[in-house]
Formats: structure tokens, C-alpha cells, sequence
């Protein structure tokens, strides 16, 4: 198997940091940006449904498109940092409307600053996340890499719980709005640090085929290699799951718990339990194979999730067991299939004979986006058909949070049981994987004697 090739801790700390501020925003973006538009704001349900979607569908286009420059067109300072540095300040831009919205704001800025802010992401991720799995070859380091993100990630979500929890505990200051400006604010701060630390910390590989392949002849090769189809899919189909509780999450707390003001602090144990589960899924990963410990994750969470279905009004506490627990298994979400993914970009070096990681990661991009808005949308389309309008509490009904209670708790677990099914039988092996790299490797030698 040959002897692992370790990354130095500060490599892995400054590559992981950029993650810090873009998870900072974007989970607001998912759980309270919803819910203020549609409350405070006025914004039709419906309508905030029908933006969130129309986003995604753009992606279509935007995601294949930077996947494709930037592993065809290499700048003087790399293939990746150029345009993680280019999307930080446009990412800047866009949170700062999003989240500090003008007087008389509503759907047409909702939907400018949503889709300029989506536009930046994609900027930022897809170099970010193909700069990742370059970083090693081997199959466990990959994890380690994946896994260091997934922490920093971690963090950066606990600072968006921390602060505005801070702010409720010491001033009273509490509810969308104040999350919103709280964790705007400090994002705004801390994303220029990071990314300058990130970009000028981490050298890039620089051992790579530059892509030459057509768009279409590329599309081939991903549909034939079947690994990546399966992990796609089980991909797609948990991140529909996580998406649907996501803006429920705080109408749930709200109108079913009666504990807006508190559902600060549960997000922050959520967190603190997903960065306790992030090291665990990756030490398990090593012992078991990623794709064994990966369906452990849609196990564990799966099976926790219909316990919500029991809670009631004043019960927010008793919430806290079953918080841990999902936030525990949800903990492997991220660090494992992004390691998965590097391992199915080597097959595909292997039968293209060229490095098109940005591809991959922009379909993986694109694919999360996907089900992130599909999922959210399912869970305000299934409000709106149900008839639960936030902006008129009054007419708010037992049935109507029965229904809420039912798309929070027991609509995910089908979703998370189906994806163990489908990743049960992935070949991507660590066997495998060090065939595949042994190939990659003699290939290599082969084009270096003809050169």
C-alpha cells in the first residue's frame, strides 16, 4: 500500500480556513434569510419558495460553466486561489444586501442579492473544493483533508450561533433580524482574513494535465463512471433531507415549541455535537471503509429524526437528546463524500488521461445547490399547500402544526434510509482506490519516458 504521505497541521489549518466565513453565511442564508423575508418582510411564502427555486435552476448553467474554466484556463497565480480571491468581496456584496436589507425591501431584492449571492458561492467553492482533492493522493489522507474543512466549517456555523446567542444572553438582543446582523457582520470581518491567509498559505499542486476535453465528450465519461453516478445520487438524496428541515427548523421552534427567541442556542448544541462527530466519521471511515462509515451517518439520523414528532409546546429542552444526536451524525456529511469525491476524480484522470476535478466538484456544486432548494422548497411548498402563513399567526391551526411537526420529523428519515440503499454497495474501495492510484502512476512514468 506503500507509506501514507501526511500534510503538515498548518497546511490543513490554512487551506480549511476559507471555509470558516462562507459556512458562517450561508447557513442563515437557508435557515433564517426564509423565514425573515416571508415574516418580517412579507414576502409570500409561495413566492419565497418559487425564488430559492428559479436560483437553483440557474445553476444549471453558472456551475458546469466555472467547473469548466477554471480546469481549462489556468491564471498566473494557479488554476484555483485566483478565483477564490475574485469571489470573496462579490460574496461580501451580495451578504451585505441580503442580510442588512433596505426599508421597503421584498421579493425583487430577495431574489437579486439570493441569486448574486449563489453566483459567488459557485465562485468560491468549486476552485476551493478541486484545490482540496489535490492536495493528496492518498485514500485516507483525503479524509483528512476533507475532514479538517468539515471542522472549520463546523466552526464557522458555531460562530453563527455563538454571536447572536451572545447578544441575546448579555443584551436581549434576539430573533431573525439580530441573528442576521450579528453573523453578517462578523462574516463580513472575518472573510477578507481568511481567504488572504488561505490563498497566500497553500501553495497548488502543480503536477496536473491542463483539461482539453469537450463539454459533452466530459459529460460521457461522467455518466460511464458509475461510482460517481451512485455517489452522486446518495448524495443528492441526504442533502434533499438536511435541506427540507433546514427552513423548518426555526417555524418549528417557533410555533410548535413556542421558543423562537431560544432556538439560538439548540443550533449551537447541534454544532458542538457535528464538530464532535466530524474526527469520529473519519476515524471510523479509516477502520471500515468512507462509504460503511457514510451510511452509518444516514443510519443514525435517520432513525433520531421521528422522535421531533413527540415534542410539544414548552417541550424545548427535551429537544436537546435528539439534537445532539443528528448533529452527531451529521457530522460525517460533509467530510466524507467530499473525500469520496477525490477518489472518483482519479478514476476519471485514469480514463481521460487529464484532470478535470473542477468539473466534478462544479456537478457536486451543482447537485447540493440542487437538492438545497429542492428541499427547502418541498418544506415551503408543504407549508403553503397545508395553509401555515407565519405573517398571520391567528390563523394558525392544530392540524397546521401537526403538518409542520410531520414535514420536520418523519419526511427526512425516508429520504436518509434511501440513501443507505444506495450507498450500501459502492466499489470505490481503499483496495481499489490504490489500484486505481498504482495505474495512475504507471501511466504517468509512461508519458514521462515518451516526453
Amino acid at each position: 500500500m506503500g507509506e501514507r504521505l501526511a500534510l503538515p497541521k498548518k497546511t490543513l489549518f490554512f487551506y480549511s480556513l476559507a471555509d470558516l466565513p462562507v459556512t458562517m453565511a450561508l447557513f442563515p442564508v437557508i435557515v433564517f434569510v426564509p423565514q425573515f423575508y416571508t415574516t418580517e418582510l412579507a414576502v409570500p411564502m409561495f413566492i419565497a419558495a418559487n425564488i430559492m427555486l428559479a436560483v437553483r435552476i440557474s445553476d444549471v448553467i453558472t456551475d458546469p460553466f466555472f467547473g469548466y474554466i477554471t480546469d481549462k484556463y489556468p491564471t498566473p497565480w494557479g488554476r484555483r486561489r485566483f478565483w477564490i480571491a475574485l469571489s470573496a468581496p462579490v460574496m461580501m456584496l451580495a451578504v451585505y444586501q441580503l442580510f442588512f436589507p433596505p426599508e421597503g425591501a421584498g421579493a425583487w431584492h430577495m431574489a437579486l442579492w439570493y441569486f448574486l449571492l449563489s453566483i459567488s458561492t459557485t465562485m468560491m467553492i468549486i476552485p476551493y473544493y478541486a484545490w482540496g482533492a489535490e492536495l493528496s493522493p492518498d485514500y485516507n489522507e483525503r479524509s483528512r483533508i476533507t475532514g479538517a474543512r468539515a471542522m472549520m466549517g463546523v466552526v464557522g456555523n458555531l460562530c453563527a450561533q455563538l454571536g447572536p446567542a451572545a447578544a441575546l444572553f448579555f443584551f436581549a438582543f434576539g430573533g431573525s433580524s439580530a441573528v442576521l446582523q450579528v453573523v453578517g457582520t462578523t462574516m463580513l470581518i472575518l472573510m477578507p482574513i481568511c481567504v488572504f491567509l488561505t490563498v497566500t498559505q497553500v501553495k497548488e499542486p502543480t503536477a496536473y494535465v491542463n483539461s482539453g476535453t469537450p463539454i459533452m465528450e466530459g459529460l460521457k465519461l461522467m455518466v460511464a463512471n458509475k461510482p460517481f453516478l451512485r455517489l452522486i445520487l446518495a448524495f443528492m438524496v441526504s442533502s434533499t433531507a438536511l435541506a427540507v428541515t433546514t427552513p423548518l427548523y426555526l417555524f418549528f421552534i417557533t410555533f410548535v415549541l413556542g421558543a423562537q427567541e431560544q432556538a439560538i442556542y439548540m443550533l449551537t448544541f447541534f454544532y458542538l455535537s457535528n464538530l464532535a462527530g466530524v474526527p469520529f466519521w473519519v476515524w471510523l471511515s479509516s477502520k471500515i471503509g468512507k462509504h460503511r462509515a457514510y451510511v452509518g451517518c444516514f443510519l443514525l439520523i435517520g432513525l433520531a429524526h421521528p422522535f421531533y414528532l413527540f415534542l410539544g409546546w414548552g417541550d424545548f429542552w427535551y429537544m436537546l437528546p435528539i439534537t445532539i444526536v443528528t448533529g452527531f451524525a451529521a457530522g460525517g456529511f460533509n467530510a466524507l463524500p467530499n473525500s469520496m469525491k477525490a477518489d472518483v476524480i482519479d478514476l476519471d484522470t485514469l480514463r481521460s488521461g487529464e484532470n478535470r476535478a473542477a468539473v466534478f466538484f462544479a456537478t457536486y456544486s451543482f447537485t447540493w445547490k440542487l437538492a438545497a432548494s429542492v428541499g427547502s422548497s418541498l418544506g415551503l411548498y408543504g407549508l403553503w399547500i397545508i395553509g401555515f402563513e407565519p405573517s398571520e399567526p391567528e390563523t394558525i391551526t392544530m392540524m397546521n402544526l401537526w403538518w409542520l411537526k410531520f414535514l420536520f420529523s418523519m419526511f427526512p428519515t425516508i429520504f436518509y434510509l434511501a440513501s443507505c440503499a444506495i450507498i450500501w454497495n459502492y466499489p470505490i474501495t481503499e483496495e481499489r482506490q490504490a489500484e486505481i492510484r498504482r495505474d495512475l502512476e504507471a501511466e504517468n512514468k509512461m508519458l514521462g519516458t515518451r516526453a
